[in-house]
């Protein structure tokens, strides 16, 4: 074999390596978020009964890199024509095993979990009256001081809908469609229970049986 032949195939598999080794090892790519196929607005608890408003979505977050992120924390912004709120404690998991946000590894291969943000202890409630709404996901990593916006949507509360919302345990849920991208709300009203009755209703849930 020619030795021009063999350095060059030298220097290709080279080249290869380092490619490689950039993928896997040392490009940071970024944090992403997928379109959060559902998003909720009304109060919290599992009977809509804790009184605080909150905001809830279900998404995959996923890191365009190999080696993956370390999320510190999430927090959301809703803005109502000149209003604006911030949800700043966040708490994710599936039913039954919710944990307050307090760092997160997402590998390449993403991790799919049920978000709920609420607001402070010490704050106000925040109503979710009618008018044209922006929701902002923002995510801040392990050594960065600068947050990362991950997703906005936009989403409309209509009159009727404000009025229905003023009611105790009432709630709105907002779908996606991806054939129409765009979002389609439906009421939920969850009636007063029992405290005993609560508890057999959430024990049953926890075990993932839906009544």
């Amino acid at each position: 074999m020619p030795a021009w032949l063999s350095l060059a195939i030298s220097c290709f598999a080279f080249g290869v390596s380092v490619i490689t080794a950039w993928l896997t090892f040392f490009r940071k790519g970024r944090l992403a978020m997928t379109q959060p196929t559902t998003v909720f607005l009304g109060p919290d608890g599992p009977m809509f009964d804790l009184g605080k408003n909150k905001v809830y979505l279900r998404t995959l977050l996923y890191s365009t890199a190999k080696r993956g992120h370390v999320l510190e924390s999430l927090y959301l912004t809703l803005h109502r024509n000149d209003s604006k709120q911030n949800f700043n404690v966040w708490v994710y998991g599936e039913k039954g095993d919710l944990q307050r946000g307090s760092g997160l590894f997402v590998p390449q291969e993403g991790v799919t979990f049920n978000h709920h943000f609420l607001l402070p202890e010490d704050g106000a409630n925040f109503a979710f009256l009618q008018g044209a709404y922006t929701l902002s996901v923002f995510a801040r990593l392990v050594g960065q001081w600068v947050s990362t916006e991950l997703v906005t949507i936009r989403l409309s509360i209509s009159e009727s809908q404000a009025q229905s919302l003023s009611q105790p345990r009432t709630g709105i849920y907002f779908d996606y469609s991806p054939d129409q991208q765009s979002y389609h709300a439906h009421l939920q009203h969850r009636p007063r229970v029992d405290p005993e009755q609560a508890k057999l209703l959430q024990m049953f849930r926890d075990k993932g049986v839906e009544l």
